[in-house]
């Protein structure tokens, strides 16, 4: 590591009824990856909006090459070398990878623009990068990874100094997160700093340098990477011990009645004759690798995604689903992997987003009653230790997690049987995590039938009673969590069945 190229000193930073920022410390070095983690709504992102001039700091200090600085907007902080890569891309699909790049600093040629010249500064980016894209391609044909790949490319463009990585591997492929260390490695070899920001516990061991943690808007401390374990991090992050360990038998009583059953469900080649149970009281973990057809899966059971045939039964009566609307009136709610786009309204209360599923019971005439739903919505906020100023909040002011808690109380309002849980603790940090998993547990004790989609094998392992596996669209195994281990799940992950 060389020398200190950013320094953010006691940064402080309110919003109305929020401290966002408690007297916040940063210290980035040239040629480091510098890991920054807290559960969400630590500040984490508070603190880069601060460094980039999306917000202004009330207190403190942003030190910039060896001179004081205060960005007023992105703009000027992209221009100084202080550029993020953002967790949800920012492309437009229908331009070409160098059009998206040159974005809004076209080059011209009179008073055209010149595609010729901007192609060829792309390919001149992707060759410093060691990555095979053709700038000419159209941004939509290319892969997540391969969209993250031209983020970079865009970053670096911009002669960038300091690169911040939001999240950058949420949405990619095993063999996508490779691609992407090896460009983190030779950015590194570059001499630029890097905030490196991540829930992946893994990750933070693998490519990082060090490590900064917050804690409610504070600064916890720093640690070198190498030279402390994961239990260390998590214990700064959450101030408490959180066990990871396997569950090693399942929970489900014997005898208990099969709630949910589907029979030779087929919805195009990602669901190819997938049939299976789900029992009341049950974590039925649905395991595989990316693509595998599991998203797929629940969404033509529940009704999102047309099925082209199989029989789907409830408390064994056959319904019939050709939509949400019809799933949820049979008492199926699903927690969608996207919860922005399908599970929540961000830019509605948390009240309003809490009684979305059951609309109807709290119309007083043709006008909503606000008192009884804020009363309910104060209910789960309560029982799900939702973290919220009030439920009058507009839900994009959420952390990830806090989110997420939005979306249970939504279908936990509507009272639904059986809850599929897609990908449930996406982009969420360590502690939030428990608490999901703690909820969970309990609702499966309490009864609700539960199938958990999750690409984190630890949580498979974790959270599961049964487990089910899948490959291409087919179902290779199944197995209970007493012969469940990583190995033999991930020897159906990868087995074709004809």
């Amino acid at each position: 590591m060389g020398e200190v190229i950013l320094t953010m000193k006691g940064i402080d930073k309110s919003f109305p009824g929020v401290h966002a920022l408690d007297h916040v410390d940063l210290e980035v070095r040239r040629g480091e990856v510098h890991a920054l983690m807290g559960e969400n709504g630590a500040g984490k992102s508070t603190l880069m909006k601060v460094l980039t001039g999306i917000y202004t700091k009330d207190e403190g200090t942003i030190t910039f090459e060896g001179k004081e600085v205060e960005f007023h907007n992105t703009r000027e902080a992209q221009d100084a070398g202080i550029v993020i890569v953002h967790q949800e891309l920012n492309m437009l699909g229908h331009l070409t990878v160098a059009q998206n790049i040159f974005f809004g600093r076209e080059f011209k040629k009179g008073i055209g623009i010149d595609d010729r010249k901007m192609n060829e500064e792309a390919a001149k980016l992707f060759e410093r990068l060691n990555i095979d894209i053709d700038p000419t391609t159209t941004m939509s044909d290319l892969t997540v990874g391969k969209q993250q790949m031209c983020e970079i490319a865009k970053a670096i463009s911009h002669e960038a100094k300091v690169i911040i990585f939001d999240e950058p591997s949420a949405a990619l492929t095993e063999a996508e997160i490779e691609e992407l260390f090896k460009i983190i490695r030779d950015l590194r070899a570059q001499n630029l700093g890097i905030i490196y920001i991540s829930h992946r516990m893994d990750e933070i061991k693998v490519i990082t340098d060090r490590v900064t943690v917050m804690r409610d808007g504070a600064y916890v401390g720093t640690l070198i990477t190498e030279d402390c374990t994961k239990n260390d991090i998590i214990n700064m992050m959450v101030g408490r011990v959180i066990y990871e360990d396997p569950k090693t038998h399942s929970m489900v009583p014997e005898g208990a009645p099969v709630v949910l059953k589907v029979e030779n469900l087929n919805a195009g080649k990602m669901v190819q004759n997938v049939s299976f149970e789900l029992h009341k009281g049950e974590i039925l973990g649905f395991s595989g690798l990316m693509g595998a057809g599991r998203t797929e899966t629940a969404r033509a059971i529940f009704g999102a995604d047309p099925k082209q045939s199989g029989d789907i039964y409830m408390n064994g009566e056959k319904v019939t689903i050709n939509t949400p609307q019809d799933a949820v009136n049979h008492g199926i709610g699903y927690l969608s992997e996207d919860r922005k786009r399908f599970g929540i309204v961000v830019q509605k209360s948390v009240a309003e987003n809490t009684t979305l599923a059951t609309l109807k019971e709290y119309l007083s005439g043709i006008f909503i009653n606000k008192r009884k739903e804020e009363k309910v919505a104060q209910e789960f906020v309560d029982s799900l230790a939702t973290k919220t100023p009030g439920v009058d909040q507009l839900v994009v002011n959420l952390s990830g997690g806090n989110q997420q808690k939005v979306v249970i109380a939504k279908w936990l309002c509507r009272n639904s049987d059986v809850l599929i849980f897609d990908e449930p603790t996406r982009g969420i940090d360590v502690g939030a995590k428990n608490e999901i998993y703690k909820l969970m547990n309990k609702l499966a004790a309490e009864g609700k039938a539960i199938i958990m989609i999750s690409s984190e094998m630890t949580e498979i392992l974790r959270m599961s009673d049964r487990i089910v596996v899948m490959c291409e669209g087919k179902i290779t195994g199944e197995l209970d969590i007493a012969e469940a281990t990583q190995e033999n799940i991930m020897n159906l992950a990868t087995r074709e069945i004809s």
